[in-house]
């Protein structure tokens, strides 16, 4: 599994990871949307082959970074932490 490395601005926390093949980056994916789900908060989730990049903001705060994006931040990098 990749390392976690987020990245913050004013408008979104990004991170970008790299995985051995497709179906580690769509497993890690599916992780991540349950997750989501659970905390009802859904981060633009992209994928290409190995990589999958998240984006997360707030858009009912007017496309900002809140609490809410930081806590999903850490509970997806729990995910990569605990498969380590």
């Amino acid at each position: 599994m990749p390392k976690i490395n987020w990245t913050e601005t004013s408008d979104k926390i990004h991170c970008s990871l790299v995985f051995s093949d497709f179906q580690e980056a769509f497993s890690f994916m599916t992780r991540v949307a349950f997750l989501a789900e659970k905390q009802d908060h859904h981060p633009k989730l992209t994928n290409v082959y190995n990589r999958v990049d998240i984006e997360l903001t707030t858009h009912d705060a007017g496309n900002t970074v809140t609490d809410k994006d930081r806590k999903l931040a850490a509970s997806i990098s729990q995910i990569l932490d605990s498969s380590l």
